[in-house]
């Protein structure tokens, strides 16, 4: 589905340099971590799979598509129709309820069933309080809805459970894998967590802006039987 080949990008006119050489391919409904220290250029590469950031060469394809060449509206187009997006900030309006904030989402890809995504992760009883109103996780789980909302064809997710306790976390991560064992999704997850990275389908290890190694995990484990 994502393929990306000799991937460089840096900033500050070049003087920082990020990613150097990237090649990677991710299937069609993996569950792929991207996992590294912090500055290893993960949350680089994220960016620039998701067409949030352009490469400074190198390609990057989308189900055959090559997505590096689209120009600012394109890539605007591409984002609302095929991704969304999680991080560990919540980016929620504070001023919007539980339903308006699902709803933004929801709008970007025509969605009238958005209330359903509401109550699948069990905030019908919230949907009138603002986030201020409502604890962490459940302010997470707004974000999961609103990105869900979108039906996107791939899931980013970087570090969404940094800000969580234990068993929110455990419990958030349990939820974004039925989730996409349900809806067939492919699911993309930026961390510098070693227990999360033992329930994905494949582990990416970033390094100074370069693949380390690629493994595929015949036997991931479930959120309640990593370590934490």
């Amino acid at each position: 589905m994502i393929k990306a080949q000799n991937v460089y990008k840096s900033f500050n006119g070049g003087r920082v340099k990020v990613l150097n050489g990237v090649s990677l391919e991710i299937a069609k409904g993996d569950f792929a971590v991207i996992l590294g220290a912090s500055g290893s250029g993960k949350s680089t590469l994220m960016s620039v799979l998701s067409g949030l950031e352009r490469a400074d060469s190198g390609t990057v394809c989308f189900d055959g598509q090559e997505i590096s060449g689209f120009n600012d509206r394109q890539l605007t187009e591409f984002r609302r129709k095929y991704t969304g997006f999680i991080f560990q900030q919540y980016y929620l309006l504070s001023h919007l309820n539980v339903e308006n904030n699902v709803r933004l989402g929801a709008d970007l890809a025509g969605n009238k069933d958005f209330r359903e995504i509401i109550k699948a992760v069990g905030l019908e009883e919230k949907c009138r309080r603002k986030p201020g109103e409502l604890s962490g996780g459940e302010q997470q789980r707004v974000c999961i809805a609103r990105a869900l909302a979108k039906k996107p064809q791939v899931l980013f997710l970087d570090e969404p459970t940094g800000a969580l306790d234990e068993q929110t976390g455990r419990d958030v991560l349990d939820y974004f894998v039925k989730l996409k064992r349900e809806q067939g999704f492919t699911m993309i997850m930026v961390t510098h967590n070693e227990n999360i990275a033992q329930m994905a389908d494949t582990v990416i290890r970033i390094n100074s802006g370069r693949i380390e190694e690629v493994i595929k995990n015949t036997s991931p484990k479930t959120a309640y039987e990593i370590g934490w």
